[in-house]
């Protein structure tokens, strides 16, 4: 499986399901899109509050440029909400994405200098850290949602019963002895062969469920059919009786009666759904996980770069564009102060 990065998304989601036609999940299979979010319905919070920041008047108050984005196919969606929004008030900023899993995206974009934004569904590492030190790269880390990651099967399976445990997980992901069949992992399951989907190891998502899942010290199995491409996943899933996949939630919620979620039971607790209230309470364990971009330093230097990044925040508290739109858990308002005070340290360190 190569690296391969989507192409700029340089139209609006609204172009983009008008295109599709509201087709489904297999009518999306020629898109190179990473998006599963619907129409916008509801009005941005202003960014700037303060006067800083965005008007509704398009390109009126002097804010033009270019920002690049790359990064988590997770974030993708939330980015791709935002920047629609962004552009719909400054008409003059032409916002570029790509969703080239959160890996990919730091290697090859953003620690070498050529996009502005890197969104990630797991922590900068530390030889991404040293990869973008040693190109006077300075990343800002930004919460900006939570997600469940989300275990899926298709609608036909009927026998995992109340759900999985982490260890049955860990026992089906792991490279070391892995089960060929349902049947390897519990008797009184089919003897089918273990169809399994997956996001590539360029991914953020990858990387958390490696290490939540099947720990640091173990293997993720490959022979999986991994992909950059969420809805690639989705569709393999509802595509094939025995097949199991993990993604971001949003990409679910996009899709629930074309696959179903599968309750995950941690330790000695109960099984539990992956959903917006679970992953908020904690009770959705291990696998609900924080979502963040990166800017970096040199790039929130520029006015119009550095009113996205507040924009972006200051909406990321809104329940109908972070929950209902696009399907994650908003930022509270404590952690929207927070993040607010990293960019204007940011902006202010560098002037």
């Amino acid at each position: 499986m190569t690296r391969q990065s989507e192409r700029n998304s340089r139209f609006s989601r609204r172009e983009f399901l008008a295109a599709t036609g509201g087709l489904g999940v297999a009518g999306l299979a020629g898109c190179t899109q990473d998006n599963p979010s619907g129409d916008a319905t509801d009005e941005p919070t202003e960014a700037g509050s303060d006067g800083s920041g965005s008007g509704g008047d398009g390109g009126s108050d002097g804010l033009s440029g270019d920002i690049s984005i790359a990064g988590s196919s997770t974030v993708f969606p939330l980015a791709s909400a935002m920047a629609e929004r962004f552009e719909e008030q400054h008409s003059d900023v032409s916002i570029s994405l790509q969703s080239t899993g959160s890996g990919g995206g730091f290697a090859n974009y953003f620690c070498t200098g050529q996009t502005d934004f890197n969104n990630a569904s797991r922590p900068i590492q530390p030889e991404e850290e040293e990869q973008c030190g040693g190109n006077d790269v300075e990343p800002v880390e930004l919460k900006v949602a939570t997600d469940a990651l989300t275990v899926i099967v298709n609608n036909d399976n009927d026998f995992l019963g109340d759900g999985l445990t982490v260890e049955q997980l860990n026992e089906i992901w792991s490279a070391e002895s892995p089960p060929e069949t349902w049947a390897d992992v519990n008797s009184e399951w089919p003897d089918e062969p273990l169809e399994l989907y997956g996001p590539s190891d360029a991914s953020g998502t990858y990387d958390y469920f490696h290490e939540t899942v099947i720990g640091e010290e173990g293997g993720h199995r490959q022979d999986y059919s991994p992909t950059e491409q969420d809805r690639t996943i989705i569709q393999g899933v509802a595509g094939s009786e025995y097949a199991m996949g993990y993604l971001g939630f949003a990409y679910y919620s996009q899709n629930q009666d074309t696959v179903q979620a599968v309750p995950i039971k941690d330790g000695e607790g109960d099984y539990v759904e992956p959903s917006l209230d679970t992953a908020l309470s904690g009770e959705y364990t291990p696998l609900s996980r924080p979502l963040f971009t990166y800017p970096k330093v040199s790039a929130l230097e520029e006015e119009h770069i550095a009113e996205f990044a507040r924009f972006w925040i200051e909406n990321s508290t809104s329940e109908s564009i972070v929950a209902d739109e696009v399907g994650y858990v908003p930022l509270s308002e404590d952690e929207r102060d927070e993040m607010l005070e990293k960019i204007d340290s940011a902006v202010g360190g560098s002037a």
